[in-house]
């Protein structure tokens, strides 16, 4: 885990909200097909309506998130969907209880 990209993933506003919608989804997003939020995650195009962005920046921040290991990606069909990496949630949170 590299710190410092996860660290720069999270100083952007749409990222960091990105990764507090995907805590809790059923919440925030509209369950419209037979994929399971919780087990595979979100669908691009779900996210980029709540963030009110071009697709474009949408797939970009999400690819930084992705990079940074704080988001799996899943590919069904032509749909891509993206849930949080909580291991690296939590060993970010250790990181920061112990060393930080």
């Amino acid at each position: 885990m590299e710190n410092i990209e996860i660290f720069k993933a999270l100083s952007n506003e749409y990222r960091l909200q990105i990764l507090l919608w995907l805590k809790d989804p059923t919440a925030y997003f509209v369950h419209e097909t037979n994929v399971d939020m919780l087990e595979v995650g979100v669908c691009v195009g779900e996210i980029q309506r709540l963030l009110g962005l071009t697709q474009s920046t949408t797939s970009h921040y999400l690819t930084i998130l992705q990079k940074a290991d704080l988001l799996i990606a899943t590919r069904i069909g032509k749909w891509t969907y993206y849930r949080r990496n909580e291991d690296t949630l939590n060993r970010l949170r250790d990181f920061i209880d112990t060393k930080l």
